[in-house]
């Protein structure tokens, strides 16, 4: 119950939005209170609306929840409480209907507990710095007012003693004799108690100066810890982790550190040398604040190819305080791994030639920041260590160090400043990203804070492993539909090869991520799992957010759960088979006279297939399936998915419409057109399915729409399947042919049943892309071997 003991803390300063989590129609706040231990010892995270399945889960936490309200009920001993618990578990009945819908309520209420929680902590944590801050303030002043009372005192005993002076020379001179002791010993009385004063305040004054930097030193410790914390936390947020990129607090804290410590310093310098000491602490405090006020604001691509241009932005939080005069001109340079852990010593030769690697530290005054800004920066040419083993290009990392010189207001010698950048993978073809990706994301998601560079383990938990890829789907998706416990299991079966049940305490290694082709297949498993994310941050956001797509489920768990379906029932699954497809297993009747059902695996439609046609209206299309797992009709379920139908042009074209065929009917039918001396074919339903291999398991035939087909008339029988071409009055004979054409014939067309149309389609924007980057691609696979 530790997360209610949380709210409980916040409750008393945010009494309006606890209290609107708890409603009497969702979970009362008594209810929350007296059960909390039993609330939050259960799962509720995995439920979700769509998932039928969880019903009956869902009911047994509903029974139980409101036995722990009656048998509470009867143990408390308050009268007024007691018939209160008893009347909410009686009212807790109106979920009975539904308690799927209960178990939701209460995952979302955990979940909206953890987020008030974490902005309370946020908002503590910046009042605790503040205070701190505050009261390094007022022991300044403090400071300050003290030494501002011993001037005035030791003025004062300066005073007397003159006047002591005096008053003994001037009586001796009068009178040859000693001046009268009641004046000379009020006198002497009254300074020695000047004196006193003066050194019991010096006394209190160099312990408060020495309190003062004390804690100067403790608050910059926080300043640097905060700032150590936002750095990873921007490191973290390529894995999609949440990430306050907001740099104006840690500027206003670095900024009163600076101007704290410049006013300790002037309150030494008064004192003199025995103060040496703190002098030096000073210094040295001056001196970190100053060199780590540098930040990468917006970081560099963590993958950057090489001809390539690209934009970052370093940060100086002291901005302000930046003496007048030069410009401050920030240098950047590449290093590698070995360079970034020897900053401070010699670096040695470049590994990199870097385009356009200055820039000006500029302020500006609207955002109160002080930035240097490269916008067009390139690596042209890149020098690579030796690799180790089986080590590619892809996994070396190097990293952009920042360094200037800088000279800040009240401080008498310049600082040599610089700042390195979080790690980059430089590649050189386009072929390279998805395995250099691979290599960022282990370094982010799997570093440690203070690690030497860029060290990473090799093997990890396997919860850290799926929490990474679940923060990473969901953010390149852009949804909250997070993965669930099903997920995970079959990831984990798919990512170790393994099909027990606990994968919980196994370790997955750097191999079996991103190395190691999975079994039976020609590609890693991140190549798989990336895949799938683009397909879905694609194609299929609204489908995965709203619960349509099953996802990640394996053929054994998919028989599994379809077994008892209806014909025409039907989920969407990424394929397993192929990098970036989804397919539709769907239940149909077998072929045996005896009946029985079966489970088919339609073709997985890849990027370029839900590019042609989407995947609601390749659902309507086909016939074969009519309800989503469990039951729910698919014209209900997809319909706002659905294409609206084609109004007709008012250019006089004919409207053509495109339709999924599965099975036979996608098969190409090719037949030679009779008397054709050439071999002439006929074609209809020029998008097959690879029906050779996989009869029943096809997709993706187009046919005309039959009210188009009907106008087309004659045409629709032409050997060009029905597309609007010249047809000729009469044979076109060899005799006709011209000469050069018949000296040099091509090869007669080669029809394979086995291709798809999809296949035979010509991009003339990729054959051109591929021709432009033939060279780089040389060089990426000589760099790879």
């Amino acid at each position: 119950m530790a997360q209610w003991l949380q709210m409980a803390q916040i409750l008393p300063t945010q009494p309006d939005e606890v209290s609107s989590l708890y409603t009497l129609n969702t979970l009362p706040i008594e209810v929350r209170h007296y059960a909390a231990a039993w609330i939050e010892s259960q799962r509720w995270e995995d439920f979700a609306l769509e998932k039928l399945e969880q019903e009956s889960q869902a009911q047994v936490l509903l029974d139980q929840i409101i036995n722990v309200l009656q048998l509470l009920a009867q143990q408390n001993t308050n009268v007024v409480d007691r018939m209160k618990l008893m009347q909410i578990s009686r009212n807790m009945s109106m979920f009975q209907q539904q308690p799927l819908q209960f178990a939701v309520i209460v995952r979302d209420i955990l979940r909206r507990e953890k987020v008030l929680i974490t902005r309370y902590q946020k908002i503590l944590s910046r009042d605790k710095n503040q205070q701190d801050v505050d009261h390094l303030e007022l022991k300044v002043l403090e400071v300050q007012e003290i030494r501002k009372q011993m001037h005035q005192l030791q003025e004062e005993l300066n005073w007397e003693r003159q006047n002591h002076e005096s008053l003994q020379q001037g009586s001796f001179q009068q009178n040859g004799m000693d001046p009268p002791n009641t004046e000379l010993q009020r006198l002497q009385k009254h300074i020695q108690q000047l004196e006193f004063k003066v050194n019991t305040m010096s006394t209190n004054h160099f312990q408060l100066l020495k309190d003062c930097v004390d804690c100067l030193d403790c608050c910059q410790t926080g300043f640097i810890s905060k700032l150590k914390a936002w750095r990873c936390e921007q490191h973290k947020a390529a894995i999609g982790l949440p990430f306050d990129d907001n740099l104006n607090p840690l500027q206003t804290w670095c900024e009163q550190l600076l101007a704290m410590n410049g006013k300790l310093r002037q309150e030494l310098m008064l004192i003199g040398d025995q103060t040496l000491d703190l002098q030096e602490r000073l210094r040295q405090l001056l001196q970190t604040v100053i060199e780590s006020s540098l930040v990468v604001d917006k970081q560099p691509p963590q993958v950057i190819k090489t001809q390539s241009k690209f934009s970052t932005t370093v940060r100086y939080l002291l901005g302000e305080k930046v003496a007048p005069g030069k410009p401050v001109v920030l240098k950047a340079q590449i290093v590698n791994e070995l360079q970034a852990r020897n900053l401070g010593g010699m670096l040695g030769e470049n590994v990199a030639e870097l385009i356009n690697n200055s820039a000006i530290l500029e302020h500006n005054t609207t955002s109160k920041s002080t930035c240097a800004t490269f916008r067009n920066m390139s690596i042209k040419k890149i020098k690579r260590a030796d690799r180790k083993g089986t080590e590619s290009v892809t996994e070396e990392k190097f990293a952009l160090l920042f360094s200037t010189e800088i000279n800040i207001t009240g401080c008498d010698t310049p600082y040599r400043i610089q700042m390195i950048s979080q790690p980059v993978v430089v590649i050189v073809h386009g072929s390279q990203d998805n395995s250099a990706v691979a290599t960022i994301i282990w370094d982010c998601a799997f570093s440690e804070p203070d690690r030497v560079p860029f060290m990473v383990p090799e093997r990890v938990s396997w919860r850290m492993m799926y929490n990474t890829l679940n923060s990473k789907f969901t953010s390149e998706v852009q949804t909250k539909h997070n993965l669930d416990q099903y997920h995970q299991h079959f990831l984990a079966q798919k990512i170790f090869n393994n099909c027990v049940d606990d994968f919980s305490n196994m370790m997955v290694s750097w191999f079996q991520f991103n190395k190691e082709v999975l079994p039976g297949r020609t590609f890693t498993f991140w190549q798989w799992f990336e895949g799938v994310i683009e397909l879905t941050k694609k194609h299929l956001r609204t489908y995965w957010s709203e619960g349509l797509i099953f996802g990640f489920i394996g053929k054994q768990h998919l028989h599994l759960i379809l077994q008892n379906s209806p014909n025409g029932t039907f989920l969407l699954r990424f394929s397993d088979s192929e990098i970036g497809g989804i397919t539709i297993a769907y239940v149909s009747a077998t072929e045996s006279e005896y009946g029985g059902q079966k489970i088919q695996n339609i073709q997985p439609f890849t990027k370029r297939d839900l590019e042609i046609r989407s995947l609601g209206d390749r659902i309507c299309d086909i016939d074969d399936i009519m309800y989503l797992y469990p039951a729910c009709p698919k014209h209900e379920v997809f319909k706002k998915y659905y294409s609206e139908p084609q109004v007709p042009t008012t250019a006089g074209y004919i409207p053509v419409s495109l339709q999924t065929k599965v099975g036979m009917d996608a098969a190409p039918n090719i037949t030679p057109v009779a008397g054709s001396p050439h071999g002439s074919f006929s074609m209809e339903g020029v998008q097959s399915s690879n029906m050779a291999a996989l009869p029943e398991n096809s997709h993706g035939g187009f046919r005309v729409d039959a009210t188009a087909a009907s106008k087309i008339g004659s045409l629709s029988k032409s050997p060009h399947g029905g597309f609007p071409v010249l047809d000729f009055q009469q044979s076109f004979t060899s005799q006709e042919m011209p000469d050069n054409i018949l000296e040099n014939p091509a090869s007669p067309p080669i029809f394979n049943e086995q291709i798809p149309a999809s296949n035979m389609d010509i991009d003339l924007d990729s054959i051109l892309e591929t021709l432009n980057s033939s060279e780089e691609f040389c060089s990426a696979a000589k760099e790879s071997h």
